[in-house]
């Protein structure tokens, strides 16, 4: 009976071990995560050890080693990836590229602001930075007050190549976003020259966690990545589970302007992030995440709430009472002789966020989870009395960007406040 109840135990472990990697909801795309889900741990020794023993069909990143063989050496860099004590690190960067890092990585070369962000995040020593791109977009000097003593290495797409290579990074850190320059060039000579680059966004709720982990992993920072975004999903999830319970009939109707050019409205589609928040984009239609619109249209569809990006006011350096051109913006939205008679503009439910919590600005940064709770409070006020996105923003301007920003003093980024809205 007792070897009987062994062997169905041996028997489930097996069967939950040849689950397909679909089954995992997410997954770490570093090769040593033989099954394929969202983490490197000791399951993963095993399903590759039944893959060697043809009991497990082969995954592509069971090749922990990465050299077209699935054998004991790649259990054994599986154990190494756990134990963090690899000499060697092979993963898919956010440009769908296949990259080995060479371990440890202790100086890095940054050519995007929201990549010198995350390493903040994940307690990375101010000297292992040895070079910034400062051009295009520049640094939030608010933000980065360490700046100015990193060298300069030139433009987020195009760096000076010859200032990179005299610094001797380990590794570059460069943009996944192309944009219409094309970076292969750059990419290719810095790798010929025995440069380690890795691509990456960083600027999406969508792909953030999953672009962390990786950089944990690259840095040896596993348990500093799993802290942050344990913090930073709780806050989300916390988010997602209420307004999941919300009837649909009981979302409001939002409008998102991240511009206006005189009759064309600008809007900024799936980075407004207004579902997640609790919201109906009445724009939910159009596809795409920066389009432009009639400002009839806008009128026709009858927004409840206005949210307006705030264009370059705002930010960490100003006196938290300095609100005069976020109201200038809202005064200005407000007076549309084609908005004055739609349900925002009446009942004052216009709200104005700064670049500095969303995405794909100029100063944006890695903080548009704390525009996702600053709309669901404006959308939900009620329902999330206990959401508190100020105190959000603190915690994470001091504990893990270890800034010495008091928001009660510095800092404008909504107005008006959600306690006054």
């Amino acid at each position: 009976m007792k070897i009987n109840t062994i062997l169905v135990g041996i028997t489930m472990t097996m069967l939950l071990l040849a689950l397909p990697a679909g089954a995992a909801d997410y997954t770490l795309e570093i090769f040593g995560n033989a099954n394929e889900d969202g983490e490197i741990n000791m399951v993963d020794v095993t399903y590759a050890e039944l893959i060697i023993m043809e009991r497990n069909d082969e995954t592509q990143l069971a090749d922990a080693k990465y050299d077209g063989e699935l054998d004991i050496l790649d259990v054994t860099q599986i154990e190494l990836i756990i134990l963090g004590r690899e000499n060697q690190l092979t993963l898919i960067d956010m440009a769908d590229r296949i990259v080995t890092v060479k371990k440890p990585v202790e100086s890095t070369v940054i050519c995007f602001p929201q990549a010198l962000e995350t390493l903040r995040s994940l307690q990375m020593p101010k000297d292992s930075i040895v070079g910034l791109a400062k051009h295009r977009p520049e640094y939030d000097p608010g933000f980065f007050p360490e700046i100015g003593d990193i060298p300069d290495v030139g433009d987020r797409w195009t760096p000076n190549v010859e200032e990179i290579l005299a610094l001797r990074p380990d590794a570059v850190i460069f943009t996944s976003l192309s944009g219409y320059i094309d970076t292969t060039p750059t990419i290719n000579t810095l790798e010929s020259a025995g440069v380690t680059v890795l691509c990456f966004n960083l600027n999406t709720l969508e792909t953030y966690q999953e672009e962390v982990e990786k950089l944990g992993y690259v840095f040896d920072k596993q348990d500093e990545a799993e802290e942050f975004l344990d913090w930073r999903e709780n806050i989300l999830h916390s988010i997602e589970e209420m307004v999941e319970n919300i009837p649909e009939e009981d979302k409001p109707r939002v409008y998102f302007e991240a511009a206006s050019e005189g009759d064309s409205y600008k809007i900024y589609g799936s980075y407004a992030y207004i579902a997640m928040a609790g919201g109906t984009d009445i724009f939910s239609d159009q596809s795409g995440s920066y389009m432009s619109v009639n400002p009839e249209a806008v009128a026709d569809r009858d927004p409840e709430i206005i949210v307006k990006v705030g264009g370059t006011a705002g930010g960490y350096d100003l006196d938290a009472g300095d609100t005069s051109e976020l109201e200038e913006a809202r005064v200005e939205i407000m007076s549309r002789d084609i908005l004055r008679y739609v349900p925002a503009v009446e009942e004052e439910e216009v709200h104005i966020i700064t670049v500095h919590l969303l995405s794909f600005f100029g100063d944006s940064g890695c903080r548009s989870f704390i525009q996702v709770a600053y709309q669901a409070k404006w959308f939900h006020p009620d329902l999330f009395g206990d959401l508190h996105p100020q105190a959000i923003h603190q915690e994470y301007l001091t504990r893990f960007q270890g800034l010495d920003i008091d928001l009660d003093e510095n800092g404008v980024f909504v107005y008006p406040p959600p306690e006054e809205s």
